[in-house]
């Protein structure tokens, strides 16, 4: 039998996605699977890719994956339909069951899936056994390598048939989506959301997001925020910060579990006195604290002219700096950016008198640089600003670039 395929020989997904994460997600499936027909409709991304279900399945925007089944204009009922009878009912199985041989292709299609999947993890499984047994190992004979490696290789056929079974007895689940202006059927792809992290031990702001502000970022150099997440990129050196031991314990934890303890580097520093020489980063990522999930003592309002101003002073000409905020601090950046041109007025020059007011626990230094007069903040060149969800509320990421005054 065929399996669902679009034009081309191209197998058709879609994947859900935060609010807001669409866009990143419809870039990430052109660039990474080549994909064709891509689209989006709220909260999910359609589209067709010839690559391996091993690359799709390596999505960093995406929730969760799916198998499209098929999709079809919304269910209309007649005006003289009542909802609640049975030919109501009717009307819908007919439209959502369809053509008995496609599901069949589809069923098909989904198993041998899970079977390159499953392959996959045995590959990563035995890689893993492998580096651990590899110092026993090699203090073996040769005969009885043979003898274990033979052993070994019995016993995952035994698990791969034995799984082989148990997916044949399970029963597969189907997720519809109907709305007024959308009708979508498809076959979860993995039983864990593509959001979960297998190489993060502590998880703090959600992974989609992270990997959002870090695709904006474009050179991954520095990575100053709430230390519990952190991204895995290729860079000369990266950094992160955080002045909270909590926060800086759970990175440690995340780096170490993923085995980068060479490449990324902890130190405990106050954002508004980054231990680092002027023009000497190429990218800063930061998430301030909403006083949600991470609380903090600190106010954010009035720390963050001097928080911003420290991060363009580390910054090199063309430099990026992706920050995540609040509605309330998005608004207030905003107007802080605007006075470059317009200059403070006199109402926003009193509540920020009021703010400083307040003694902060850090430094004289950090004193000083709160109280002192700031810098213009005209080298920040607005490039965009996206909404995304964070669960409870909104966040908004910005990103600016450096140039020179």
């Amino acid at each position: 039998m065929t399996e669902p395929r679009s034009e081309g020989g191209l197998l058709c997904y879609y994947c859900t996605a935060g609010k807001g994460m669409e866009p990143f997600l419809m870039e990430e499936v052109k660039r990474k699977l080549a994909a064709e027909n891509v689209r989006q409709i709220p909260g999910k991304v359609l589209f067709s890719s010839p690559m391996t279900i091993d690359r799709v399945s390596e999505l960093k925007a995406a929730e969760r994956l799916f198998l499209l089944v098929k999709q079809e204009p919304p269910v209309r009922l007649s005006a003289h339909t009542n909802p609640g009878a049975t030919k109501a009912a009717s009307v819908l199985q007919s439209r959502l069951l369809g053509d008995k041989n496609q599901w069949t292709r589809a069923a098909l299609t989904w198993s041998r899936l899970q079977g390159e999947l499953e392959q996959k993890k045995n590959r990563i499984t035995s890689r893993e056994e492998e580096d651990e047994q590899g110092m026993e190992t090699r203090k073996r004979t040769g005969e009885q390598r043979e003898e274990e490696n033979g052993n070994r290789s019995l016993g995952t056929r035994a698990q791969t048939v034995e799984k082989k079974r148990k997916r044949e007895k399970e029963e597969r689940e189907v997720n519809v989506y109907l709305s007024d202006d959308h009708c979508l059927l498809g076959i979860p792809l993995t039983r864990l959301p593509l959001a979960n992290r297998s190489y993060i031990k502590t998880t703090g702001l959600r992974s989609t997001v992270a990997w959002a502000m870090a695709s904006l970022a474009q050179i991954q150099v520095l990575r100053h925020t709430t230390a519990a997440v952190f991204f895995i990129y290729s860079a000369t050196c990266f950094l992160g910060m955080d002045i909270d031991d909590g926060q800086l314990q759970k990175a440690n934890d995340n780096v170490e579990f993923a085995e980068l303890g060479n490449r990324i580097h902890l130190l405990k520093a106050s954002s508004v006195v980054l231990p680092l020489p002027s023009g000497s980063v190429d990218a800063v990522v930061c998430d301030l604290p909403f006083g949600r999930k991470f609380g903090t003592k600190t106010d954010m309002a009035a720390k963050l002219p001097a928080i911003v101003n420290e991060m363009e002073r580390v910054l090199s000409i063309g430099g990026t700096l992706v920050l995540l905020l609040s509605p309330q601090l998005s608004y207030l950046l905003k107007e802080l950016l605007a006075q470059k041109h317009t200059g403070p007025t006199s109402n926003q020059g009193t509540n920020f008198q009021i703010h400083y007011g307040v003694q902060p626990s850090y430094t004289r230094e950090t004193d000083e640089l709160c109280h002192g007069p700031l810098p213009p903040l005209s080298s920040l060149k607005h490039q965009a600003t996206l909404r995304v969800s964070l669960g409870a509320i909104d966040g908004l990421i910005h990103k600016y670039v450096k140039i020179v005054a």
